[in-house]
Formats: C-alpha cells, structure tokens, sequence
C-alpha cells in the first residue's frame, strides 16, 4: 500500500520522514527547489500494516480567493461597493502550481493521503486545501489527519498510528473568514483610497489599506493617544506619617490615599497634629506566597517577549516557530495554559538539566522538589503549553534563539516549582481620626524566583517590632501636594492585552495585525527611556484622520471600534462548534459591513474634513511632518519631569 503524507513547510516534512523512517530515507527533487519528497517506508499498525510513504509538503496556503479580472482592472468601476456580492473564485496561484502539481502526481498512486499541517485553524484548513487538490487527480484516496504539537519522534509515531479526520466545520469557518476579509478589506481599501487621494498631498500617491482587525487595532492606538494629548493634571493632597524606630524608618500611607480638595485635608491634618499620639490598632503577621506563572499561551508569550526580551511579538513567533521546526520547543501557537496530567513533565525537566545555567535548578526538580503546574482556564483542545521538548545547548542556536529558547525553559521550569514564600507583616494605625497602615514582607523561600529572573519579589522590607495598643509620638507627620500623571502610550503588551480582550484577531495573528499597521504607516514607535527602553506605538497624522472620521460619523459599529471584528470573530467560533453555517455567517456578516460602507458613503464629507488639522495639503513628507508633531507630545506627555 502506498501513502502519501503531506506537512505544511519542508524542515517539518524532512523531521517527521526521519522519525518515521528511522533515518532511513530517500530524498528526491521536486519543480519547487525548496520542497523535496522523501521516500521511506513505515509500519501504520492495523488496519494498514507496512507501507510506502511519500512525505511532501506544500509552502504555506495552497490556493487563493479572487475576484475576476474585470473587478481588478479598474478601483472605481465597478463601484467598490459591488465587490460585496461580487463573484470568488478559489484559484492556485502560479507560484504554487508546481507544489499542486507534485502533489497530483503523487496522490494517483496512493491509496491514502495523510494530513501533517499545523494543528490550528489555519493548519486545518490548509490541510482542505491539500485534500481537494489530491482528490482531483484520485477520487477515492483515503484522507487521514496526524495531530501532533511537537516533533519528538514518540510524539510524531502516535500520531501517524492514531489518526484522525479533517475537522471539517474548522475548514469552514476559515473559508468564511478569508472571503469576509477579501470582499470587506478589499471594498473599504478601495474606498478610502479613492476617495481621499482627490485630497492631494501626500495622499495622492498612497493607498489607504483597510483590514477589519487593522483597524480597530489602530483605535487602540490612536483612542491612548488622545487620552495623553488631551489629559488636564488634577492636584490632589495627601497626608504622610513616619515613625522611626530601631533605625529603621517606616512610612505608614493615609487609608484614604489622597483628596482633590485641600480645605479638607487641612481640617483632617490638623486634628492628627492636635491628637499628638499615633496608636497602634492592628498588629497581623501571616504566611504569604507569590504564585508561579501560569504554563505558557501564545499571547502571554509574545507579551514577555516585549517586556523582557525587548522582541516585538512578531519577532518573537518567527523565532519560536524556527526552534518549534528545529524539535527543541512544542508548537508556539496555542491557547492552552494547563498540562494534561497524562505528561510526563518530570522526563523533560530533566532533559534541562545539561545546562549550566538552570541545570542544578532542574536537577532539584528532578530529586523531588517537582511539583504540578498550576491549572489555567484555558485550554483549546488542540495544543499543550509552550515548553521545551528537548535541551538545545547555546552552541546551536543563533542570538534570538537563544533568548527565546531560555525563557521558555526557564518559564517551564519555573511552573514546576514551588510558589515563593515569605512572611508578610500588617501595621495598622489611628491618629487623629484617620487611619494609616504600613506593610512589609520578608522573602523566606525563593523557590521558582531563583530560576524565573524575570520576576522579582520587589518592596520587601522587614518592619520593626509594634505591639497592640501601644501609643507613640510619629517622627514625622506633614501635608503632602501631587498631580495626576497622564496615561502611558500603549506598549506592544499593553496592545496584545486590548486586542485579546476585545477579540480582535487569535492569537497566532495579533502580532501579524500590529505589524501591518507599522507597515501602512498608520503608526509608529518611540523608545520609552531611551534606546532600551519599551517600545510605545503612536498614531501617524494619518492613522489619527482615519479613525477620527469614522468617529465623527457617529456610527453605532464605526470601523474603528472593535465591534464588528469581535461579533465576526466569535461567529467563525460557532461555525466550529456547528452552531452556525458558514453561509449563514457570510450573509450576516456582508450586510453589518455593507450598511457601514453605506453609512460612510453618506458622510463622505466628514472624513474628508477630519484630514485639515492633521495632513498638511504641502510638498513635506507624511512621515516626516508626523515624526516632528507626535515627538514633541512624547516630550510632553510621555516624560514628565524628565531632563
């Protein structure tokens, strides 16, 4: 019998045909110079036995949603609004005919297709694309689907011996989505781009791209923006006391934190001064613990690859997806943040403990100091955690690899280990009639800190000895004067966080969205703190434009609210589930986007006058004229106080 196996990239369908073959492989070439067909034979189990393999792959999505040429040709005719029920085709683009083509020939011969795509939506559909293809040169081929989330050769084995189906409602849902995100991305884009070159400037040569989570991923931006920009400070006033004792000086914070009328305080103050005596209403000590991280998502990974390993969370997933090829880490793209309790964690902390960094850490682990990660409430069915497979020693990793590869090692082992324990101390007082309290915490056992440098027990400080009911004279005791401080610009975290929150893209393409706004200049990024420092998106003069004049419009779905994106997101979740029917999303969703087309093409004249205080009409470059507009409000805004 004869089988031919299918991954979705070349380094994934050469490391699967190693483990299946036992090493024992022919390599052959192909019309794509970067895809080759391995040959070998393997065992299936029953029913099937030993057979003849192919494994192949293709680069990525096979075919490609089109409209016809005649809807191609020219951006004003047919009217952009047409492409709303415009007719698609599904067509395989010349730079993949050859893949197409390999696979044809050799599915004649095959009796079964085996599907190695990446096991997310995109892999599954992916994997429908292959199948089709398949079935036009073999009607009755068998098609079977590997689901593995690392390539350890015991992993990959079960998967080839324990396959399954297409998830074929997930094909589905992706179908939807690409034809929404054609038809809609393609009418707003052409849209706005017709309509606001006739403007001049420097949007006479520019295309003004419009994608359904680009753009709400740009309010995010430009929403921040404007909060700092038009943020007023407001003073408050606050009270401070202090008491110094075995030469220690202990600062004990007002309960009420502060009030924005002075007359007040003062009254307030004054009696704490009257009363003269602080007495000590609560002495409380008690165990406490800083949990350890949760195991490792997708999103939470990319969010600590900014914050700590200064990647942006594109970046930081190509780097991943490299070590996940290499068989050093599981797959990178998962929603899951619990380990089934069937793996044997133990197994990999121990493949960790080779190196001299975290190895004696691991080792601990490994002679009984191992304990069960915490459970996470997520978990996609699909995919374990983020972790380590097996150990990657730095000699054969590149700079970037490295950094990824350790934080994940460490995150992993860090979820094996003990939370971190201390002692923490509550001193609460009176004085006058307002009350005051004081807390500290001693750090007794570091446990997962000691492998995890990435966090910190920070503010630990042991507080001298108080006892109940005694009464004492505060060393210091004043009115305290501040203002509110604005909020940050947004980093890539902070972003990540919105856009999770508010359902704009998955996981896997949040980063994707972010880059795309950078790259159509509707955003920039500045250096908080100098050339080290986190990385804060701005709005460019243009991306300002946009979304303000979708604002103006008053719409209740302005397309630069996450709404629409959030509503259709959660519709391709119901087609998975087999609570909808993609047509039926289709159809829902085209007539939500087309209202607002039409709504737009109502109040054309409020977006092309939102351009005047933002776009200069001279000969001086976007780009340029932006970065001198929006440097300055960093200077204010950003920086305060800063020399």
């Amino acid at each position: 019998m004869k089988v031919l196996c299918v991954a979705e990239k070349n380094s994934i369908a050469k490391a699967v045909a190693e483990h299946m073959s036992g090493g024992r492989v022919a390599a052959e070439n192909t019309g794509n110079r970067y895809i080759k067909n391995y040959k070998f034979n393997f065992d299936f189990g029953q029913p099937w036995g030993r057979c003849n393999v192919t494994m192949t792959c293709v680069s990525g999505h096979l075919t490609e949603l089109t409209f016809p040429s005649e809807y191609n040709a020219d951006w004003k005719y047919p009217a952009p609004d047409r492409l709303f029920n415009a007719p698609v085709s599904v067509s395989i683009p010349e730079g993949n005919r050859t893949i197409a083509s390999n696979i044809e020939q050799e599915a004649r011969h095959s009796q079964a297709l085996f599907i190695w795509t990446d096991c997310d939506l995109e892999g599954e559909h992916i994997g429908g694309e292959i199948r089709e293809v398949a079935r036009k040169a073999n009607s009755r081929i068998e098609v079977k689907r590997a689901r593995f989330s690392n390539i350890e050769r015991a992993h990959i084995l079960a998967a080839a011996r324990r396959p399954t189906a297409l998830d074929d409602k997930q094909v589905e849902a992706v179908n939807a989505r690409l034809e929404l995100d054609l038809r809609i991305g393609f009418a707003f884009t052409r849209f706005l781009t017709n309509n606001l070159r006739s403007l001049g400037g420097p949007l006479s040569s520019m295309v003004l791209s419009y994608g359904s989570c680009q753009f709400p991923t740009l309010g995010f931006v430009v929403d921040r923006y404007f909060r700092v920009k038009n943020f007023v400070p407001e003073p408050f006033w606050g009270i401070k006391v202090a008491h110094e004792r075995e030469n220690q000086n202990v600062t004990f914070s007002w309960a009420r934190g502060h009030l924005f009328d002075r007359a007040s305080v003062i009254i307030l103050f004054e009696r704490c001064l009257v009363a003269k005596m602080a007495k000590v209403t609560k002495v409380q000590e008690k165990p406490t613990s800083k949990w350890k991280p949760l195991p490792l998502t997708t999103l939470e990974f990319q969010k600590n690859a900014t914050r700590f390993l200064r990647m942006t969370g594109a970046e930081a997933m190509s780097v991943a997806e490299g070590l996940y090829q290499k068989g050093f880490i599981s797959y990178p793209r998962t929603e899951t943040d619990r380990f089934d309790k069937g793996m044997n964690l133990r197994a990999l902390c121990e493949k960790q403990t080779p190196d001299t960094r975290w190895g004696s850490f691991a080792q601990n682990l490994v002679n009984g100091a191992f304990q069960q990660p915490r459970q996470g409430r997520h978990d996609d069915k699909a995919h374990p955690p983020i972790h380590p497979i097996t150990y990657a020693a730095p000699s054969v990793l590149n700079a970037n690899e490295q950094r990824v590869y350790e934080f994940v090692a460490r995150r992993f082992l860090a979820c094996c280990s003990e939370d971190a324990k201390g002692m923490a101390t509550d001193i609460e007082i009176t004085y006058g009639d307002e009350i005051f309290g004081a807390h500290g915490v001693i750090v007794l056992e570091r446990n997962y800190l000691d492998v995890y440098p990435y966090e910190n027990w920070t503010g630990t400080t042991m507080l001298p000895k108080f006892t109940l009911g005694e009464q004492f004279e505060p060393t210091e005791a004043m009115m305290t004067e501040g203002k509110t401080s604005p909020p940050s610009y947004l980093t890539e975290a902070d972003l990540l966080a919105l856009m999770d929150a508010n359902g704009i893209g998955t996981d896997a393409t949040m980063a994707e969205h972010i880059k795309k706004i950078l790259d159509r200049k509707y955003v920039f990024t500045h250096q908080r703190g100098g050339a080290r420092g986190l990385t804060e998106f701005i709005p460019s003069a243009l991306g300002c434009a946009l979304i303000e004049g979708f604002d103006r419009m008053n719409f209740e779905t302005s397309l630069g609210k996450p709404f629409l994106r959030k509503e259709m997101e959660l519709k391709m979740k119901a087609i998975c589930n087999g609570r909808t029917t993609k047509q039926a999303v289709l159809q829902e969703s085209l007539t939500q986007y087309r209202q607002v087309y039409d709504q737009s093409q109502e109040q054309l004249g409020v977006l092309r006058a939102v351009r005047k205080p933002h776009i200069p009409r001279n000969g001086m470059g976007l780009e340029l004229t932006e970065t001198n507009h929006h440097r300055q409000a960093c200077r204010q805004y950003v920086f305060p106080g800063q020399n």
